[in-house]
């Protein structure tokens, strides 16, 4: 059996009153899930010696504000999903609100997920609970707001890194 088949009976079978919708674009399998659900499918991949799906590749983001797609959920993350075995990638897609953009965290599934759900926190201001350290990442502590929303305002001042000036440059031997 196909991969994208399992996936699908898996997903369907296990999460079915999850699944939102299901979308194939340009042979890209996508499954769009309630965000209370993410963790649990994630984690249900994840343990599935037949799928074998334990690699999280990427969290993307977009941000729907001024858009049709926003009566859905103002921010959207994406998960790619792969699986080594398969050679299979899928997507998980969720929405979120934009009063409230919090998610359960994969952290605890994959360790790589730290610096990528920090990445959208800083960038986007989404929310992960049980993160273990949700900080700032890309942009200077100071900075107010998100960078790669869609309200943020645009500024030709270069932020300034600072944290570090006054210390004597490294040698790197």
């Amino acid at each position: 059996m196909e991969f994208e088949q399992e996936v699908r009976e898996f997903i369907n079978g296990r999460f079915g009153e999850d699944v939102i919708a299901e979308d194939n674009f340009r042979n890209q399998l996508s499954f769009i899930v309630k965000p209370a659900a993410v963790f649990d499918i994630c984690q249900a991949l994840q343990e599935d010696d037949r799928l074998d799906v334990r690699f999280l590749a990427d969290i993307a983001m977009v941000d729907w504000l001024g858009h049709a797609e926003e009566k859905k959920g103002r921010f959207e993350l994406v998960y790619n999903l792969y699986s080594l075995k398969h050679k299979g990638r899928f997507f998980l897609k969720t929405r979120l609100p934009a009063d409230k953009p919090e998610i359960k965290s994969l952290t605890p599934l994959w360790n790589g997920a730290n610096w990528l759900e920090r990445e959208a926190f800083d960038m986007m201001g989404i929310i992960f609970t049980g993160h273990p350290d949700l900080t700032k990442i890309l942009t200077p502590d100071d900075l107010e707001g998100h960078p790669l929303r869609r309200d943020f305002p645009l500024t030709w001042e270069q932020p300034q890194f600072s944290w570090n000036k006054d210390d004597p440059p490294e040698v790197i031997k």
